[in-house]
């Protein structure tokens, strides 16, 4: 793979868009991404309006001083094997994404002083668990059947998603009827009944950090989902995170749409209750036959609708019914040296300072200065094999914990990196915090620090567009799952929602949710959508191009890559 600009997506200008387009995208995650590409593929022009400098939200990479980081593809699962979100992967990229499957550990868990490495595959993880606690060998069975049944009858627990809001509120009501009683209950409750053991259990949901919530407040139906996502390993995508949003780019694109950045939207247009347009911050208007926004629940009907339309709706109402999810630091590390110099691996950390995942993180929210509740470290340069060909001799490392938006409420609203020395102090002891646990497991990385760089919740607000720094969209309480005003088809004609917040945290509930919207779009015709997956085919690579790239290739020296 030849070396790529990380930043991906066309820069707005007016005299670049067309007037009018069949589809405007708000947002350019992966959610709005997956809409677009099907939508494109059944022949509809789209345009993608991004407001950051480059595409992909939390998909997109940034480079800095010589390095790259991904900012939230830490890890995917099942996109190493054939799949549902494989295919859909394939679909709307046609063929162009590629995955290296990470190593055998794909996570660490360590609890104070115990360790527990999750290992790719159903039996090798029922065998060090069994082997860790060997006493509860009936419950380890039962959960790993449990999440996999969760997974399997999943379709059938957002099929309302995909239908009209008043079949889906029908659907909704007899839900119950039809799924097993863990979809309706908190994490904790699920693994209490399986088991009493709560050193076991803090194991088990040693991955919550990937959802944002612990045990007592999180939905088991997040949870199993996220448990049986990796349950098979962990892959990374080749070429880095913003090869996500470089290779479905071009399905928008071959239907004569378009992905924009710097392309700020202000407001949807919305005349006799019909989208049929948007204004972006420089004044510039499009029209569309239909509007999708993928910039949030909250973005969306507090922000981007007019005025008169939110208080029709009642959309304060809506907001007091749901919780935006955590925010974070992030340290974004890069160190002089290979991976296979400084002894680095694919394998995630996750460091907590005990079992006691609820007790840790409140002790945190009421004081920062306490052990962080979890610190999830990621290693991306050496989970891409392609690394070494675009920064060699170099290797990255990224370092998460949760931290409260209110902490920085004093400086909202001011502009990214001219917040003041007080603000700045705060960023270099929050580093050193987090850099020492990083050496506490790696210290020979002491010394081969080169630069490092730390995002704040005030972080995601600048470039994510998020309301209070949130990571995950909304929290993942089980009562979010009932609420109507959550889907894709929205009250106002021809105005969509996608994304995370219709489906689930991660990139794998805003891919499937991407594909559920599309598919609500077609109404009678989602059957075009779900075609699409089914007859894809990989795509036969031209023999000459095949060969020229071969020939490169050796010329260079480099191998070939996955």
């Amino acid at each position: 793979m030849s070396k790529v600009k990380v930043r991906t997506g066309t820069r707005f200008r007016a005299n670049r868009a067309d007037s009018h387009y069949d589809v405007i995208v708000i947002g350019s995650g992966m959610g709005g991404l997956t809409t677009a590409a099907f939508l494109s593929l059944l022949g509809q022009k789209v345009a993608v309006l991004e407001q950051h400098y480059t595409a992909g939200g939390f998909t997109h990479a940034y480079d800095r001083e010589g390095f790259e980081w991904d900012v939230g593809v830490h890890y995917i699962g099942e996109v190493h094997k054939p799949s549902t979100l494989r295919r859909v992967f394939d679909v709307v990229s046609e063929g162009r994404l590629q995955w290296a499957e990470m190593e055998p550990e794909y996570d660490r868990i360590i609890l104070g002083k115990e360790e527990y490495g999750f290992v790719a595959g159903r039996d090798n993880f029922a065998a060090m668990l069994k082997e860790r606690f060997p006493e509860e060998a009936q419950a380890i069975d039962r959960y790993i059947e449990l999440i996999r049944e969760m997974s399997r009858k999943t379709p059938r627990f957002f099929a309302g998603q995909a239908m009209p809001p008043l079949l889906a509120r029908a659907y909704n009501l007899i839900r119950p009827l039809l799924l097993p009683k863990e979809f309706f209950q908190t994490t904790r409750e699920v693994l209490e009944n399986l088991t009493s053991n709560q050193q076991l259990i803090s194991v088990l949901t040693g991955q919550w950090g990937d959802y944002g919530q612990t045990p007592t407040d999180a939905a088991f139906i997040m949870h199993a989902l996220i448990a049986k996502h990796y349950l098979a390993g962990g892959a990374y995508p080749v070429g880095g995170a913003s090869a996500i949003a470089r290779t479905i780019i071009p399905t928008i694109q071959k239907s004569g749409g378009e992905v924009f950045t710097y392309a700020d939207v202000d407001e949807i247009i919305v005349r006799n209750n019909r989208a049929c347009g948007v204004r972006l911050a420089n004044g510039t208007e499009l029209t569309a036959g239909r509007v999708v926004s993928n910039a949030g629940f909250w973005n969306t009907t507090q922000r981007l609708l007019p005025a008169d339309v939110r208080k029709k709706l009642g959309t304060e109402r809506w907001a007091k019914q749901v919780q935006r999810s955590s925010a974070h630091y992030c340290i974004y590390a890069g160190f002089e040296g290979t991976a296979e110099e400084l002894g680095l691996n694919t394998t995630n950390l996750w460091i907590y300072p005990s079992a006691d995942h609820e007790g840790n993180l409140q002790r945190y929210y009421d004081d920062p200065e306490q052990e962080f509740p979890v610190v999830y470290i990621s290693f991306p340069s050496a989970k891409d094999p392609d690394w070494n060909n675009r920064f060699p001799g170099k290797s990255t490392v990224e370092i998460v914990t949760v931290a409260k938006h209110e902490w920085f409420s004093q400086w909202s609203g001011s502009t990214w990196n001219q917040r003041g020395e007080e603000y700045d102090n705060i960023k270099a002891r929050v580093s050193e915090r987090l850099l020492e646990k990083l050496y506490q497991r790696l210290p020979q990385l002491r010394d081969k620090l080169v630069f490092q760089e730390l995002s704040t919740p005030l972080s995601s607000d600048w470039f994510q567009k998020s309301t209070a720094g949130e990571i995950y969209g909304l929290d993942h309480f089980v009562d979010r799952f009932k609420k109507p005003f959550l889907h894709p088809i929205t009250p106002v004609k021809n105005l969509y929602m996608t994304g995370a917040d219709v489906m689930t945290a991660g990139v794998g509930g805003a891919l499937m949710a991407g594909m559920m919207t599309a598919c609500a779009m077609q109404g009678r015709k989602a059957g075009e959508v779900l075609k699409l997956l089914k007859e894809w085919q990989p795509p036969q690579p031209d023999e000459t191009e095949t060969t020229k790239e071969t020939t490169a290739k050796k010329n260079a020296g480099q191998t070939e890559t996955a």
